[in-house]
């Protein structure tokens, strides 16, 4: 099974630190047309109880997400593929591997400010619109319980 040869957890050296951010700089912001420059040393990024972590597949770094706990909630951010390596399965993986870690924490719910083109795929992977939410401009707020 695929998921057996993946790994979540926090970049461990300098070239991990720039695999995490490029793949966000190239998926998050470039493809998607942002005009803001990224910040490598955003301050949320290092905030307590706020995780950023990496995909490995076969020791290869391949996703990123940033897990912000709030009690017994967890917010899922900046949730990203490589390109290459989309729609082969891995950000199912991600989101499953995130929710061990976020029940690992101590967490009961998990929730996401889904883009809008990203919706289908979280409701596919058992998250529900949030519609009582107000989402930020172009996302729409997704959630499942880890119960």
């Amino acid at each position: 099974m695929i998921e057996f040869q993946h790994d979540l957890r926090t970049p461990q050296s300098d070239e991990e630190w720039r695999a995490f951010h490029a793949i966000r700089r190239k998926v998050l912001f470039e493809n998607r047309g942002k005009t803001e420059t990224y910040d490598e040393n955003h301050p949320d990024d290092s905030a307590p109880g706020n995780y950023p972590l990496i995909l490995l597949y076969r020791d290869e770094v391949i996703g990123v997400l940033r897990i912000d706990v709030s009690g017994t909630v967890a917010m899922l951010r900046r949730v990203a593929i490589r390109e290459d390596r989309q729609r082969a399965g891995h950000g199912r993986v991600l989101l499953r591997l995130a929710e061990h870690f976020a029940k690992d924490v101590g967490c009961n719910e998990i929730r996401s400010n889904a883009a809008l083109e990203a919706v289908g795929f979280y409701e596919r992977c058992g998250y529900a619109r949030d519609l009582a939410v107000e989402s930020p401009v172009n996302s729409i707020r997704v959630w499942k319980s880890l119960r």
